[in-house]
């Protein structure tokens, strides 16, 4: 994995908490794992196709989900995820996709990001690939930002 590549995942990532909820968002130390990535209660999982290719997966526990979707929706008190604080979920996924392709492509990298999928509930997600988890620590809650991304084969 290239280390501009995270770098650009996390400045996109902190570039939406910045700009579309107002945070400060402080870096914890990155971890590298393999084959088992944790979902926590909620997570946002990004396709990454182009130059590199790989997942995007952004977890947080449901109280952090929660924190979001009020934020989102105006400063509510979100009680329960229902079916409008997915599809809110799923739009901050979008929101990290496209500010991800942005940052990328300030490096000279293209790429196309899928649709998101939200997980509910707690899970591992496995992989073959290696991954960088960057977790996130905000006034909402910390968010895990795990990254498996990798020069497309020639």
């Amino acid at each position: 994995m290239n280390v501009d590549h995270i770098n650009a995942v996390c400045r996109a990532t902190k570039g939406i908490l910045s700009s579309h909820f107002g945070l400060e968002v402080e870096p914890k130390t990155p971890k590298a794992g393999v084959h088992a990535i944790p979902s926590n209660d909620v997570s946002v999982v990004l396709g990454v196709n182009g130059e590199v290719n790989g997942q995007i997966v952004c977890a947080v526990d449901e109280q952090t989900a929660k924190n979001i979707v009020g934020v989102m929706m105006g400063g509510m008190t979100i009680l329960d995820l229902d079916d409008m604080s997915w599809s809110a979920i799923q739009e901050f996924g979008n929101w990290i996709a496209g500010s991800t392709a942005t940052e990328l492509s300030k490096v000279n990298c293209l790429i196309d990001v899928t649709p998101p999928i939200v997980n509910d509930g707690r899970s591992s997600f496995r992989s073959s690939e290696q991954f960088i988890t960057v977790p996130l620590a905000s006034t909402l809650g910390q968010i895990d930002v795990h990254i498996s991304l990798h020069k497309k084969a020639s």
